[in-house]
């Protein structure tokens, strides 16, 4: 369909093309053409006719004179030229309307600049300047000359009204002369057929609130009203309004085919971070839920990048797999060929792939790496790339070293934490979930370790870590066990750092709490040489993988990254002005977000999404979410440094290069994390002192202040009585407030985001799911006979079925790739940034430092010393390195969460 569109657009561009002459030449068409098509066009044109002598000798007296008073009126008056940079589209030049706005652009329409001078006028008023800005066909760009008096003084603003009937992309306007003056917008500008409010833009110097110049203070005052808009109806797509809203869009009660009810997240029972508001009509079924009638979901206007950007853009092309093939993916597995029978048939969707009923030439366009026609053929064939990590060892998931390095190296890596306590406790209620003691003893500890140190020793060293997700888990095991081919325990994972520097897992605990019907029961699996026990163990691993896949999606990645920033983005654009600095600051590491936001909430978190369906615990996945940040989550402990802190696996250390000394030296995420911290917090502290040199501008900047307090009280509303919130009086204080913002958008998320189809591809390394409960939880003689006879068929029964792993293989690689057209921190300069000298150098040193960082990260992955990231077999840690190309590279920190 896409094609068909480009090609239409491509059809009706040459036909425009081919009329161009036929305009130009309309002008001689009375003297040199009889031919009836110029001279039905010449009858637009006004009359040439002859003049008498006398006539000609009286204009011509008549114009010297004002020709004198012509060249005295221009000696007092400047020249001012410049050119509005548009971008074309993918799709809104196929529409009608647009067909309709490229006739007008050859005919007649222009844009509509009014430029507001920085000074006021001897009345007070603001000085103002209007002028069309027609389309120059020959250069391609609108462009526009006026004269001003040559006291005018310097520009600071424009307004721009657009008369086509589609909205248009402004990259940027540029005033070339009588003083280079560029306002970057990088904007969509909305038609004035939808809304006549004329869109607002100021010149690249940044200026605070109290140092704004008074001529733009109104300005200023009133595009963030307009941006903030009164919180009344439906919003609509050409809209740029950002208000807050809680996340009751999840759940569908008015679908009648099944139970998709769900409760609203936000508020006293569930509390959750505040989402884009959208204004539908609410359920019939449920008042508080809203309906799910709009596709797309809204979000304003210039957090719509999918026409602009290239084709392999993240939100459309996860649209067209999500839309596409996902649904197609049911009639391709039935029945009995629901599981994996044997470990080949997980190959086989490597080196064969699926068949999928139907096709679709959007996908296939869209998805090439994953989605491929079938020649001659109505269907088509969903095949996958082995990740790298299977291409180098095949048996890696299987390694017990393996296992454990990637709690330090892999894609979630920041769920680990020392052991500082014995034994292991629970906090939840003992009178409903048994006894808190963990059933993991020092003696089981000391068989494992026996040959390093003693169990005192190893505690009091700081050699004992876990991956504890007893507490999180275990309220909803019963839960999730009601579920059709779903299972649940909670689990605490010991784990042991050898002399060596690498971790070997010293035991897992599993438990399921008691019911109705069955008591409590727990298990500790260790390491085991027999056959049995090498089984469970194995069986075990696969279980404790699907708990951290889900804790990973859930919370790592979605409600600490994208969930979290939501409201960040929303408080941004209604408190800051465009001209603030710190908006401008922020701004690159906030694009994209909201519209890929929108897309998880129709498509993947929604009541029966791709979430529910291939992760634990299934419908209660969002509540799982909402659970962890009620009880965890700490905006103070966002910061890379404190989060190390708060989970011991580092200790401040003002001796150490990064004022840290990590419990474990090797470990690749902080080694790697801490240094872009650095680099990042360095870039905003040059940044944020050359703003605000006093504390004093910190406390009476109204606009940040109003900032700080809507993203507390209103946007993470359900904490805002927390302790922990940091103040806001200072430079230090506001450094680090939006270094944290920085680093959850583009480090942190891409620690935990771009290398999920490295390491889940082969989803036997990291199960979302675990179907069937361990053959050891009261089994029937049947069961354990079953499990005796074929444990392998025991291991693939617990693995995703069929349907669930390629629906999750195809999700992530889309996840995991970058788009042609990336931005990746440290690289490209801002357009405010350049305009300020003192800015400009800041971000060289900025971006040096990356450099050097890209560097320090090769030559680790490089050193064989460092065995978590170096190794026969192993996969180097580059998660956190800045540049990558495009596609599933499992590299590249762009600035924002761009997918």
């Amino acid at each position: 369909m896409l094609n068909s569109q480009i090609n239409q657009f491509h059809s009706f561009h040459n036909l425009v093309t081919l009329q161009k002459p036929f305009l130009a030449r309309a002008v001689d068409a009375t003297h040199h053409s009889s031919s009836s098509a110029y001279s039905h066009t010449a009858l637009l044109l006004p009359t040439v006719t002859k003049k008498s002598n006398a006539t000609r000798t009286r204009r011509s007296s008549a114009g010297k004179i004002k020709s004198r008073w012509l060249t005295s009126y221009l000696d007092n008056k400047t020249k001012v030229t410049g050119v509005i940079h548009t971008k074309s589209t993918y799709l809104s030049s196929l529409t009608p309307s647009s067909l309709l706005d490229d006739v007008d652009s050859w005919l007649y329409s222009s844009v509509k600049l009014e430029f507001v001078f920085q000074e006021l006028d001897s009345q007070g008023k603001p000085k103002k300047k209007t002028v069309k800005a027609p389309y120059d066909h020959l250069g391609g760009q609108y462009t526009f000359e006026f004269n001003v008096d040559d006291d005018f003084g310097e520009i600071g603003a424009v307004l721009v009204e657009n008369d086509y009937r589609n909205k248009i992309y402004i990259q940027k306007i540029e005033v070339d002369k009588p003083k280079k003056v560029t306002f970057t917008c990088n904007s969509w500008v909305h038609s004035s057929y939808d809304n006549d409010q004329r869109r607002i833009f100021f010149a690249d110097k940044c200026y605070l609130p109290s140092k704004t110049p008074e001529a733009l203070r109104s300005l200023r005052k009133k595009d963030l009203e307009f941006i903030r808009g009164d919180g009344q109806g439906e919003r609509k797509d050409f809209e740029r309004i950002y208000d807050y809203d809680v996340y009751n869009d999840l759940g569908d009660p008015d679908n009648k085919s099944s139970d998709l009810a769900r409760p609203v997240l936000g508020g006293n029972k569930f509390p959750y971070p505040r989402r884009c508001r959208t204004g539908r009509k609410m359920s019939s079924k449920d008042p508080l839920t809203e309906t799910r009638s709009s596709n797309p979901f809204y979000v304003p206007i210039d957090e719509d990048f999918s026409e602009i950007k290239s084709v392999s853009f993240g939100a459309r092309t996860l649209y067209n797999l999500l839309i596409g093939v996902i649904p197609r993916l049911g009639t391709a597995f039935t029945g009995k060929d629901e599981d994996f029978r044997l470990f080949q048939d997980i190959e086989s969707l490597f080196d064969e792939g699926v068949v999928i009923n139907g096709t679709n030439k959007d996908a296939a366009n869209v998805l090439p790496r994953i989605v491929h026609k079938v020649v001659d053929a109505v269907d088509d064939l969903l095949k996958f790339d082995p990740p790298e990590t299977i291409q180098r060892d095949t048996f890696f998931w299987l390694r017990d070293d393996e296992f454990s390095r990637q709690m330090l190296a892999g894609v979630n890596p920041c769920s680990i934490q020392l052991v500082t306590e014995w034994p292991l406790m629970s906090k939840l209620d003992p009178k409903v979930y048994g006894p808190p003691e963990s059933a993991i003893t020092k003696e089981i500890v000391e068989r494992v370790i026996g040959g390093f140190m003693t169990f005192e020793e190893a505690l009091e060293q700081k050699k004992l870590f876990v991956l504890d997700y007893h507490d999180v888990l275990l309220p909803y095991v019963n839960r999730t066990r009601d579920i059709d081919g779903m299972t649940l325990y909670g689990s605490r994972t010991l784990m042991f750092l050898t002399p060596a520097g690498t971790l070997t897992p010293v035991a897992i605990e599993l438990t399921r709490p008691s019911s109705e019907w069955q008591p409590q029961w727990k298990h500790v699996y260790t390491p085991s040489l027999g056959a049995t026990g090498s089984w469970l163990w194995k069986i075990a691993k696969a279980h404790v993988l699907s708990h951290d896949s889900g804790v990973h999606q859930l919370v790592s990645h979605w409600l600490r990254t994208h969930c979290a920033t939501e409201p960040y983005i929303i408080a941004t654009h209604r408190n800051l002005s465009t001209i603030h600095p710190i908006a401008r600051l922020l701004h690159p590491h906030f694009r994209y977000t909201l519209k890929i936001n929108a897309l998880a909430r129709q498509s993947l978190i929604n009541a029966g999404g791709v979430i529910e369906s291939t992760f634990s615990p299934g419908k209660y996945c969002m509540q799982l979410s909402s659970d962890v940040y009620d009880q965890l989550w700490r905006f103070d402990h966002e910061a890379l440094p404190a989060d190390l802190i708060s989970r011991g696996m580092a200790v401040e250390d003002p001796t150490e290069p990064h004022g840290l000394k990590l419990t474990i030296e090797d470990y690749p995420y902080a080694n790697d994390g801490l240094i872009l911290w650095d680099a990042i917090k360095q870039w905003v502290t040059s940044f944020v002192n050359n703003y605000y040199p006093q504390a004093s501008l910190v406390e009476s900047d109204e606009e940040l202040q109003a900032w700080w307090n809507e993203i507390r009280t209103v946007g993470h509303g359900d904490k805002k009585d927390e302790s922990w919130w940091p103040q806001l009086k200072t430079q230090d204080d506001l450094i680090g407030i939006v270094s944290t913002i920085i680093w959850v958008t583009s480090g942190q998320h891409s620690a935990v985001n771009f290398g999920q189809y490295e390491y889940a591809g082969y989803f036997p390394n990291r199960p979302t799911i675990a179907r069937t409960k361990m053959p050891n939880d009261d089994p029937t003689d049947k069961e354990w006979q079953t499990f005796l006879n074929r444990p392998e068929a025991a291991l693939l029964k617990c693995f995703p079925s069929k349907k669930q792993a390629t629906t999750v293989m195809a999700v992530l690689n889309v996840l995991s790739t970058h788009a042609t057209d990336e931005e990746y921190i440290g690289k490209t300069a801002e357009g405010p940034f350049e305009a300020e000298p003192a800015i400009k150098v800041a971000y060289e040193e900025f971006r040096e430092r990356i450099d050097e960082m890209e560097r320090t990260i090769e030559k680790n992955n490089a050193n064989r010393n460092l065995r978590n990231r170096s190794g026969a077999g192993l996969l180097p840690y580059k998660l956190l390195k800045p540049s990558s190309g495009p596609g599933p590279t499992g590299e590249g920190v762009p600035n924002s969460i761009s997918i």
